[in-house]
């Protein structure tokens, strides 16, 4: 047996060097989809929810408490600026406007009689006092010179002529006193008498005024055109002053107050462009932004803004929710990449896979800039007309080998090439994926 077993092992040692090599296994090709980097106009959007308001709202309250008399307006109808939409029960203020009136046209006749009326009593009588003033100062005059003649002559004493020079004077002085009172009486309490009837035509008049004014509150008109959104009361009901008895909005253009986020509010400018959508509705409508809140909510830390939109149809409901889009800035000529091309880079970066002549895949570390739908900016990292792998490129490793199997369609291509299949077959690949290398 020891002899055999001699023999055998320089045998099975021959055979086992004589075994031919097993063959070293190769890493499969991934296959990839890949696009050129474009040069586009791109947008930065600022987005936001919010809430529809109409673009203008007036409650109608009525200015006096009376009973609605008639209603000439129903929910949801529209009307026009200052046109009649309610009267309410005005029977005892056209009565007192109609006293008041009256009373204006007796204070105008006494105002009248008063202007045209002959001199009163007090000023005949002054005339009176004044002429019975003038004689005795003439005849006092006479008095005077006739005992001053006499004294002269020696046939008077001296006492009689002072007595007539007193006399005298006191009868001037008589005399300029009844002139006096006779021009006060012409001048100034005529003059009152009229202006205290032209104050009681003023009274009146304003008085009246205000009557008519109560007359014409009674009739309610619409400060705005608009649609009747509310009519909280029935006719025959009580108005009061206060109470709202129309709610009257305008929406032929309505505005979304748009809450955005306070890191993205420093852009929003007003004066830019907006797009609004509804949600469950694919419409978009555009509008533009008239109002940037100069604060921030704390509580939310958003910011709220105004968008102004044109609402032909009435289409857009007010308390209706929307979010919006605004285009806060516009970068043309910019590199574009769709966003399935993004990648996790290094230390969190971003990075691209560019596929090279020699269908070799490369990872690049690129930096993003804004990004619109599903297209992003790159800043850095990559030249329009690369081409990088959109799909297949998750797991691909640097320097790997990749197959193309066909090249993303863009979104600016025609209809033709809408209709044409999302992914090929190796065999049925596109003309450059033909020209492109096979991998084995």
């Amino acid at each position: 047996m020891g002899k055999i077993h001699m023999v055998l092992m320089p045998l099975l040692l021959l055979a086992a060097c004589s075994k031919p090599p097993e063959k070293e296994t190769e890493a499969p090709v991934a296959p990839v989809q890949v696009t050129a980097v474009t040069q586009a106009t791109i947008r930065r959007i600022v987005q936001g929810d919010g809430v529809l308001f109409p673009r203008d709202q007036a409650n109608v309250m009525p200015k006096i408490s009376a009973p609605v008399q008639m209603f000439y307006v129903n929910r949801g109808d529209h009307v026009k600026q200052g046109e009649l939409v309610a009267v309410l029960e005005n029977r005892d203020l056209t009565s007192a406007a109609a006293e008041g009136q009256g009373a204006v046209q007796q204070a105008d006749a006494n105002l009248r009689a008063t202007e045209g009326a002959t001199i009163p009593e007090s000023v005949s009588k002054a005339e009176i006092d004044l002429e019975a003033a003038r004689d005795a100062r003439d005849n006092a005059k006479k008095i005077l010179d006739s005992r001053q003649q006499l004294f002269q002559q020696g046939a008077l004493a001296r006492r009689l002529v002072d007595e007539s020079q007193l006399a005298y004077s006191q009868a001037i002085a008589q005399y300029r006193a009844a002139e006096e009172h006779l021009q006060t009486l012409q001048s100034v309490s005529k003059g009152e008498q009229i202006k205290g009837a032209a104050a009681q035509v003023q009274s009146a008049k304003a008085h009246y005024e205000g009557l008519e004014a109560q007359v014409a509150y009674s009739r309610v008109t619409s400060p705005i055109a608009g649609v009747v959104a509310d009519r909280p009361i029935n006719a025959g009901e009580m108005a009061s002053p206060g109470a709202p008895l129309l709610t009257i909005v305008d929406i032929s253009r309505v505005v979304a107050r748009v809450n955005v986020p306070q890191n993205d509010s420093a852009t929003v400018k007003p004066g830019q462009t907006a797009s609004v959508t509804q949600p469950g509705n694919a419409d978009q409508f555009e509008g533009r932004v008239t109002v940037v809140s100069p604060a921030a909510d704390p509580n939310t830390t958003t910011l709220q803004v105004w968008i102004q939109i044109d609402n032909p149809g009435e289409r857009l409901k007010p308390g209706s929710a929307v979010h919006a889009a605004i285009a806060t800035e516009v970068f043309k000529a910019a590199s574009v990449v769709p966003v399935a091309a993004i990648l996790p880079g290094e230390e969190g970066g971003t990075a691209v896979l560019t596929v090279s002549s020699d269908s070799v895949a490369h990872r690049r570390a690129v930096k993003l800039g804004v990004r619109e739908g599903n297209q992003v900016q790159i800043l850095s990292g990559v030249s329009p007309g690369e081409e990088v792998v959109v799909v297949g490129g998750m797991g691909v490793d640097d320097k790997a080998k990749v197959k193309i199997v066909t090249t993303a369609v863009e979104e600016s291509d025609e209809d033709d090439d809408e209709n044409a299949p999302e992914s090929a077959t190796p065999d049925s690949g596109s003309k450059k994926d033909q020209q492109k290398p096979q991998g084995k």
